[in-house]
């Protein structure tokens, strides 16, 4: 059985943010789950939990399009703290856009794993899952 994880989801859709956790509550995976809304509050708060990573989640599922501070002023700003943090977190850039652009951007920060067009499906959520956490 697989340890719990911890799943940050960074969207300002509340109904894909739904979506997204009654997707990892059929995995029958123990889990937790920090939501934000805007990256300015998910990078608040891994700045304030950089030396604590317990805290910290494993995976993020980042949107671009957001209030605020947007996925790409987001990664931008991770990639400044990056180095200063106590666990390595692994971040999916997932969007609605299927513009090339956006998908060659997103790809060329080292901080995205990859990028993956919204929705997401539960077979894609188990294998990020399975690639992030050992057994």
């Amino acid at each position: 059985m697989k340890p719990p994880f911890h799943l940050c989801i960074v969207d300002d859709d509340d109904i894909y943010r739904f979506t997204v956790l009654q997707t990892a509550k059929t995995l029958n995976m123990e889990y937790r789950t920090t939501v934000f809304s805007n990256g300015q509050d998910a990078l608040e708060y891994i700045q304030a939990n950089q030396n604590n990573p317990e805290t910290l989640p494993h995976f993020i599922l980042l949107d671009i399009d957001m209030p605020v501070m947007d996925g790409f002023q987001f990664l931008q700003s991770y990639d400044d703290i990056e180095p200063t943090l106590t666990k390595n977190i692994t971040i999916y850039m997932v969007s609605s856009s299927v513009d090339p652009k956006d998908i060659e951007l997103a790809k060329s920060y080292s901080s995205v794993k990859d990028y993956i067009s919204k929705p997401l499906k539960s077979e894609q959520l188990k294998t990020i899952i399975d690639t992030i956490i050992p057994n």
